[in-house]
């Protein structure tokens, strides 16, 4: 059984699949120990809390600098013994106190299809605003590992998801979520959990087996 630490920012619907699928038992390997917010009022501490998980609150405005973040950060993780660290829409940039502390431990979940559409300032709608603005016929999701850069580690799950000709930024969004994020991200962790998922020189190689 893993210890699994999911970050949000937000409404917390990538955390309510992952809630979900352990309620379902696809996820018996994890434990989901505590869910950690920047914001006070996200809605996703309230997800986490009617499905008796534990919670906390950690303001980045308590803090001089982003170091010192994600120093505390950490330190608040590996009290908790965390195995996992999930970033379910967390919009804080994570430094290398977290990422050297759990390397090759952190995933995250990105709309597009990595490598396109990603980087500094793609998160959210922004995503999916480019993505019809490009003029792009497929979108989707790619769940991957976490490193110094901004949605440049390893690639664990990617799955495609169709743009329909009448689509808006807020339909694409919810589509993507449905058909892809709230599928890949609980498919991850549960591979993760077993044991399946293993990186070498910058590549995923996962257990089929």
């Amino acid at each position: 059984m893993i210890r699994v630490c999911v970050l949000i920012s937000g409404g917390g619907t990538n955390l309510q699949a992952l809630l979900d699928q352990k309620a379902a038992g696809f996820l018996p390997e994890a434990e989901f120990a505590l869910v950690v917010s920047n914001r006070k009022k996200a809605y996703g501490l309230e997800r986490a809390k009617a499905a008796g998980v534990k919670t906390a609150y950690l303001p980045t405005v308590r803090f001089d600098s982003n170091e010192a973040y994600n120093e505390a950060l950490r330190d608040l993780l590996l009290e908790e013994k965390i195995d996992l660290v999930v970033l379910a829409g967390f919009l804080v940039v994570l430094g290398a106190p977290m990422v050297e502390a759990f390397k090759n431990r952190i995933i995250n979940i990105h709309p597009s299809l990595i490598p396109s559409f990603c980087g500094d300032g793609f998160y959210g709608l922004k995503v999916h605003e480019q993505a019809l603005k490009r003029g792009v016929k497929v979108t989707g999701a790619t769940v991957h590992f976490v490193d110094s850069g901004t949605d440049t580690g390893p690639i664990i799950l990617q799955k495609a998801v169709d743009i329909l000709p009448d689509d808006t930024p807020e339909s694409l969004q919810l589509r993507v979520m449905q058909q892809a994020e709230w599928k890949l991200l609980p498919e991850a962790v549960k591979l993760f959990s077993e044991g399946r998922l293993h990186v070498k020189d910058q590549v995923v190689q996962v257990d089929r087996s």
